[in-house]
């Protein structure tokens, strides 16, 4: 079992210690299925990209914006958006750790 608040907390802390402004891990890795914690230093950035076949953005800590797709849209801590099937990234809003699930097809 993964404690998810204990990871959030020391990936959050890594990031800010961090020159790069940011942590991550992947939790798990199950076939198509994989999730991974990730934690951004507030007013860091992860670069637009390609979207996965599938995958949502769930907010443990902090605030992000999910851009791309027709509206970026702002996430707080217990929100959970899926991910635009579109090129896309992700702001830091504040000191945020994100939980990212996605599944290839």
């Amino acid at each position: 079992m993964t404690d998810l608040s204990a990871l959030a907390a020391e990936h959050l802390a890594a990031a800010t210690a961090s020159p790069r402004g940011r942590s991550a891990q992947l939790v798990t890795n199950d076939g198509p299925l994989r999730q991974s914690v990730i934690a951004l230093r507030g007013g860091e950035q992860i670069a637009e990209h390609n979207a996965p076949a599938a995958a949502t953005l769930q907010v443990l800590l902090g605030t992000v914006r999910l851009t791309g797709g027709p509206q970026d849209v702002e996430l707080t801590a217990g929100s959970l958006a899926p991910v635009p099937h579109a090129r896309h990234g992700v702001d830091a809003v504040t000191d945020a750790v994100v939980l990212l699930t996605t599944v290839s097809g």
